[in-house]
């Protein structure tokens, strides 16, 4: 999310943020955001109405196939990455916090095999608890401020099945210093806790986007452990 665009939105965007927060619900900016926009599409920053290339990349260079596995899009937006893992056979389910976005989803795929959903990242269904051979996250946990990043961080995990792979695509920062938001990019030992919750970095690779070469991003693959047995 918040890659180049235009200052005004970028500072609308702020506002937005920070008066969520402020209001103790740092969530309920998106829906705004959305309902605000009134199907304009320019006023989404991260709406590229195209999958992200980081992750096309991904299913390309891996010859990633589907075909027989379970794949969740977190923060799905406007859908574009969870229709790109449909199309290569995956059961996908996508959600978003926002109810406008996910309408937008339906009106843009009406015969989507994508099963869009009203989800909240920090209180999610309990049927989704390691259920998903697939997670994708990208740039939903760099929106959220530090303060709730512990908490993101371990409900992106907890949907991860075992043996299951997680990819994650964020802005990156390479000191612990609070960064201005949003976004707050993740540091390393943020990033950590994904170890810790279970999750083994299988690669990494670090990004620009297009004019932005003073953000660098990561494009992080994890595999999940598989318990052993006693």
């Amino acid at each position: 999310m918040f890659e180049k665009q235009p200052e005004g939105l970028q500072q609308r965007v702020k506002e937005l943020a920070t008066q969520a927060m402020e209001e103790s619900n740092p969530t309920a900016w998106f829906d705004v955001l959305y309902s605000q926009s009134q199907g304009d599409v320019t006023q989404i920053p991260w709406a590229k109405l195209t999958q992200h290339p980081y992750l096309q990349d991904w299913l390309i260079s891996r010859n990633i196939s589907g075909e027989g596995h379970s794949a969740l899009v977190i923060g799905c937006g406007l859908g574009d990455d969870a229709e790109a893992l449909a199309d290569r056979g995956f059961q996908v389910t996508a959600f978003d916090i926002s109810p406008t976005a996910i309408d937008w989803c339906q009106q843009r795929f009406p015969d989507s095999a994508v099963n869009y959903v009203v989800a909240d990242l920090l209180a999610l269904p309990s049927q989704w608890h390691q259920a998903f051979d697939l997670v994708v996250e990208i740039r939903n946990i760099q929106a959220l401020p530090l303060s709730l990043r512990s908490n993101v961080i371990a409900s992106v995990a907890s949907v991860v099945a075992a043996a299951g792979t997680l990819l994650v695509i964020n802005r990156f920062r390479d000191t612990d210093i609070e960064p201005d938001g949003p976004p707050w990019a993740l540091s390393d030992s943020e990033l950590a806790q994904f170890t810790e919750l279970g999750l083994n970095e299988v690669s990494r690779v670090l990004f620009y986007e297009g004019e932005r070469v003073d953000v660098p991003q990561l494009r992080l693959e994890y595999q999940k452990s598989v318990p052993q047995e006693v």
